[in-house]
């Protein structure tokens, strides 16, 4: 009896083990099927569409628009021959390739089977009448070819390029957008009706123009096929003002915005977004004058830099808006590796270097005795006395080298005055400001009358070899030298540079590798 009522139990569990198995066979194909429901849901609920502003445009045509915003997304529907990286170097577009053929021509090879969004084919001569009304025509691009003095069309996809004179690293002059020459012939070029709806070779076109907005959607012709692009619309909703712009995109109708605003977060606060804050391209620095008697000395140089704290002046003065630089490159240029901007502040090295050169700090100033004479280190810093906030960062250097002992006298000079004064060369040191060019092109800083009046034989060798070579490893190697220089022999010393910041949705999904050249790198993937 017992062993039935075993047998019985050993039934029960056996069923029980067939049942539970069943309900979970059925149980795990029911959750595999609701996650395909779920996946395919979540496929459809990406929106490839992404919503971008324009505050004030006065034409859509890059060439003959001031606005910067139109400029920054017309690199979405208009091409250059030559682009840009995300880290500045030169990559072929619709030049496939170039050469140096001597000191003043460039000869280009255009890519075929380009065709513009309305079906035509993009040639040489589009890139001869591009080049022709940038030069009757003031724009923004104007500079890029103010060196041409004529263009050769070999045939359809060969142009050679004929300079006035040599133009190191020319070939980053070519990031002009090229516009077709069959849709304005006969035109006249300066018709904003015209302009509001031109055709391009990019990766989206103009489909639709209305008074508030300007629609873009993939160019299923463009020629890179390695690229292909998924985001299928581009919305341009245009705003009167730049108020206007902030307010929507804090209001979530904007995907993405980029400006070089210091108080953008008062404008658009400072949750719901995700931002990127990069170095801009102003680059604020002192030129040491060399043909000065104690600043010749390097030994002076290097202890005046030594002395300035440059985090101390972007805190105190910028808020901490600005970024300190120790090179003009080390904004992300390929050729210039960044370090520690901050790094050569040690005012006990400064001390010690002019101790050993001789000087005496007494009653709080540093002097030294030549020839029966003695002199106090004192030096004149040139500033534009209508840049307020030039003037402060020039008080602040006077502040902290009197600390040290130097003796430091600001010069405020009117803008014509210190206009000319740079270009005298008539000043100690002068506090100066430049927008960096997209070119790695150092001339300003190493060429011939630069402005701080500093040659040396290698640095002649330096700067003829990287305007004569395409070769990258010597390129490194050549700029990695003159920065050397640049930090170690001191004519100049870089301080800060402005911040350049794009905000995005936090729901946009890519890759987002901005700089102050473009903010759209991998945008043809972009989705949200």
């Amino acid at each position: 009896m017992k062993s039935n009522w075993i047998k019985y139990i050993f039934i029960i569990f056996i069923i029980g083990i067939l049942i539970f198995s069943v309900y979970k066979f059925k149980k795990d194909e029911t959750d595999k099927k609701l996650d395909e429901v779920d996946t395919s849901k979540s496929q459809d609920e990406i929106v490839k569409e992404i919503k971008l502003g324009i505050a004030g445009i006065d034409t859509i045509n890059p060439i003959l628009s001031k606005n910067k915003n139109v400029q920054n997304i017309s690199k979405l529907i208009y091409e250059p021959l030559v682009n840009l990286t995300s880290d500045y170097k030169a990559e072929p577009c619709l030049a496939k390739e170039w050469a140096k053929q001597d000191g003043n021509s460039y000869l280009i090879k255009l890519r075929e089977g380009v065709r513009w969004s309305n079906g035509e084919s993009f040639t040489s001569e589009d890139v001869r009448f591009t080049i022709d009304r940038l030069k009757d025509s003031p724009t923004i691009y104007s500079a890029n070819v103010q060196d041409v003095i004529s263009i050769d069309v070999i045939d359809d996809y060969t142009v050679k390029i004929n300079l006035s004179n040599e133009v190191p690293f020319f070939e980053y002059n070519l990031t002009f957008p090229i516009l077709s020459k069959d849709y304005y012939e006969g035109e006249d070029f300066n018709n904003t009706t015209r302009n509001n709806s031109p055709i391009g070779t990019g990766k989206f076109k103009i489909s639709e123009v209305e008074s508030s907005y300007i629609i873009l959607e993939k160019n299923a012709s463009w020629w890179n096929k390695e690229k292909p692009v998924t985001l299928e619309k581009i919305t341009l909703n245009l705003y009167s003002s730049i108020g206007e712009l902030y307010n929507s995109f804090k209001l979530g109708n904007l995907d993405l915005i980029s400006t070089e605003n210091d108080n953008l977060t008062d404008y658009i606060g400072t949750i719901g977004y995700t931002s990127k804050e990069l170095k801009g391209r102003k680059h604020t620095f002192l030129a040491f004058n060399t043909s000065n008697y104690f600043l010749s000395k390097e030994e002076v140089r290097k202890a005046i830099a030594y002395s300035i704290d440059k985090d101390n002046i972007t805190t105190t003065i910028f808020n901490g808006k600005y970024y300190t630089s120790s090179f003009p490159l080390d904004y992300g240029n390929w050729l210039s590796q960044e370090q520690n901007a901050s790094s050569g502040y040690n005012v006990e090295q400064a001390k010690e270097l002019l101790k050993n050169a001789g000087w005496t700090l007494k009653k709080g100033n540093w002097q030294k005795t030549e020839n029966y004479k003695t002199q106090k280190l004192a030096l004149n810093l040139l500033v534009r006395a209508s840049d307020s906030s030039k003037v402060a960062v020039a008080e602040n250097i006077r502040a902290q080298l009197a600390n040290q002992g130097i003796i430091i006298n600001v010069v405020q000079a009117a803008d014509d005055q210190y206009d000319s004064m740079i270009n005298s060369k008539s000043y100690d040191i002068a506090l100066c400001t430049l927008n960096l060019s997209i070119s790695p092109n150092l001339e300003t800083f190493f060429g011939n009358g630069n402005l701080a009046n500093y040659m040396t034989d290698e640095i002649k060798s330096i700067m003829n070899e990287v305007k004569n070579t395409t070769d990258e490893n010597v390129l490194k190697e050549k700029y990695t030298r003159l920065s050397e220089i640049y930090k170690t022999n001191i004519p100049y010393l870089s301080l800060y540079n402005n911040k350049y910041t794009v905000a995005y949705n936090s729901a946009l999904v890519g890759d987002f590798s901005p700089n102050w050249f473009y903010q759209f790198y991998g945008i043809e993937e972009w989705y949200k």
